[in-house]
């Protein structure tokens, strides 16, 4: 049983108290925000601000250029999107929609600007060698894409994130950091039903029910 609590954890042995703390809280706070997107609450924004900000700070410490910038990202699109769910057009709240035509080629365009961008910082810092660093890179620009689309409202959204979430629990706990890798198994589980769930309503609103 040691041996098996070592495996998962044992990296954390190094780590200072109110880091592990701060992990475990950012943590809770971004899985209430994946848990409100799931059922459409606008809470998922002040909960994953929370989250982003800690990781932010925590990421910033541990070195890692591009998951800080994920979250500094998610900090600005949560600000977006608070004010994109919150805006009414005749009397309606914005709606749940599918991307259109325009909204796939700005999300091909925002995935290849984030590609570039992530490096070209890790590049201006001399972190390209590292072992995680083109799936940090790869990662970097699924999510940023599904963070846009989730601020609009779109379905698609959940698809970026399942695929980022799948590849982030091997990711994170590569590079030490179980109790983010958990949350990530968690996302991925959340993002599927969020999926099914953001389809039913839009199914829904399709018929005119």
């Amino acid at each position: 049983m040691s041996q098996i609590f070592d495996f998962f954890f044992g990296q954390y042995s190094g780590y200072d108290t109110i880091d592990i703390t701060l992990e475990i809280i950012a943590v809770i706070f971004g899985l209430l925000s994946v848990l409100y997107a799931w059922f459409n609450k606008i809470w998922v924004y002040p909960t994953g601000i929370i989250s982003t900000i800690i990781f932010v700070y925590l990421l910033y410490k541990w070195s890692l250029l591009g998951d800080m910038m994920i979250n500094g990202y998610y900090f600005m699109m949560s600000i977006y999107g608070w004010y994109i769910w919150t805006r009414k057009t005749a009397n309606e709240v914005t709606p749940i929609t599918k991307t259109s035509t325009r909204e796939k080629f700005i999300s091909i365009f925002i995935f290849l600007g984030s590609i570039l961008f992530v490096y070209l910082v890790y590049l201006y810092n001399d972190k390209w060698n590292s072992n995680y660093a083109y799936i940090d890179t790869l990662t970097t620009a699924i999510f940023f894409v599904g963070m846009w689309l989730m601020a609009r409202r779109k379905i698609e959204n959940w698809i970026f994130w399942i695929i980022g979430d799948l590849i982030s629990v091997p990711l994170y706990f590569y590079k030490g950091f179980t109790f983010t890798s958990l949350q990530y198994l968690i996302f991925t589980i959340f993002a599927v039903f969020g999926y099914l769930e953001w389809k039913k309503i839009w199914n829904k609103r399709a018929v005119g029910v």
